[in-house]
């Protein structure tokens, strides 16, 4: 269950009054095509530890899927066990990505009712599940494109993950890298409907727009795309909304919907208190980030004021800093991890700041766009 750093929150939510208490990410699902391998990998490459399993050896016949835990956050990873099922569907069409935004709430059931009320399109009514260690509510609406926020309700329950889980403990755990929780999860939407899901979120599950970003802060040369930030209540779930704008070339925006065909979820910002560390330890995992030149590295100091952070180590690890008032911020983006160029994520870590990188828009961008041309998509 995440709990979300309170350092994290901006001063703006003390005095909201939330009609939709969310108290943090209970889980991100992954719709994969061989759910065994893809949780090797999360394993060995950012150190997930094995938590809990669902297949044919708990009473399973058309998925398995395998939970991993780091720090707060949850992965479940879920593949089909048969042809012409739902979830191969969604891998034939999107590749393999991220389905369900589970949210841990105190009541599924009025969250469920209230947000369906205001005009949310229900994936699942609440249900009960339950075994020997309890009992949990389950209700599940639609937000953009195919993607789903599942509410949960787990005060009753104290199994290893949701029931019909077994625990999972093999012998094989490599070490965790520092990974904290779910800082921000951004979704790609195509052009014209960023402001229709700023809205869905502001309306139906009462989230506030905290930030927004136009093709004057987020273009280079060749591409653009726009940007609005919205978070709920407390500040725990923060959802960044991009749309592509008008360029000379084709956008990262475009490029994802082009192959991810239509709207999802671009990536995840993974919070960790010692990105150095993490980053290091990714890099000797095999994971690839991207790069910007070192020349960004010479009026850094000038441009960001005082870190604590060595500006050299900062520069051969080709981590980004970016300041606000009320702090700075360091972050750093793999390349995508998938074949199709969709989902990637991004290490973050927070030295007081609340916003996300304007300053680095450019640099990261720019880096973005010689992926592009590498791939034949700019």
């Amino acid at each position: 269950m995440n709990t979300e750093a309170l350092e994290s929150i901006p001063k703006i939510f003390e005095d909201v009054q939330d009609f939709l208490p969310i108290n943090g990410t209970d889980y991100i699902e992954f719709y994969v095509s061989n759910a065994k391998q893809a949780s090797y990998y999360y394993q060995t490459a950012f150190g997930f530890q094995p938590i809990a399993y669902a297949g044919l050896e708990t009473g399973l016949i058309d998925r398995e899927t395998y939970i991993l835990q780091q720090g707060k956050i949850r992965f479940a990873l879920t593949s089909p066990l048969r042809s012409g099922t739902e979830i191969g569907r969604h891998i034939d069409k999107h590749g393999d990505a991220i389905k369900v935004i589970a949210l841990w709430v105190d009541n599924a059931e009025a969250a469920y009712n209230e947000t369906v009320k205001r005009g949310a399109k229900s994936y699942f009514a609440p249900i009960i599940e339950e075994d020997e260690f309890g009992q949990v509510v389950k209700a599940g609406i639609y937000t953009y494109g195919e993607t789903i926020h599942v509410f949960i309700e787990r005060t009753n329950y104290k199994g290893v993950f949701l029931p019909g889980f077994r625990p999972w403990n093999p012998g094989y755990k490599p070490a965790t890298i520092g990974l904290k929780y779910i800082d921000h999860v951004v979704g790609n939407v195509e052009l014209g409907e960023m402001n229709e899901w700023v809205n869905f979120y502001g309306d139906v599950l009462g989230f506030t727009q905290i930030v927004s970003f136009d093709d004057k802060d987020i273009s280079t040369e060749y591409t653009a795309l726009m940007s609005k930030v919205v978070s709920n209540g407390n500040g725990r779930i923060k959802f960044p909304i991009n749309e592509p704008a008008e360029g000379l070339k084709k956008s990262q925006i475009e490029e994802y919907l082009d192959f991810y065909e239509g709207a999802g979820v671009q990536h995840l910002a993974l919070a960790t208190d010692d990105i150095i560390e993490t980053v290091t330890q990714l890099r000797n995992r095999g994971i690839e980030f991207l790069t910007v030149p070192l020349t960004y590295y010479d009026d850094l100091k000038e441009r960001v004021g005082q870190i604590d952070e060595d500006i050299e180590i900062l520069k051969q690890l080709n981590i980004l800093v970016d300041r606000d008032e009320e702090g700075y911020l360091l972050q750093i983006f793999t390349k995508p991890l998938e074949p199709r160029p969709t989902i990637f994520f991004e290490i973050i870590q927070r030295r007081g700041a609340t916003s996300f990188g304007k300053g680095n828009f450019k640099a990261l961008f720019e880096a973005i766009e010689r992926e592009q041309e590498l791939r034949g998509t700019l």
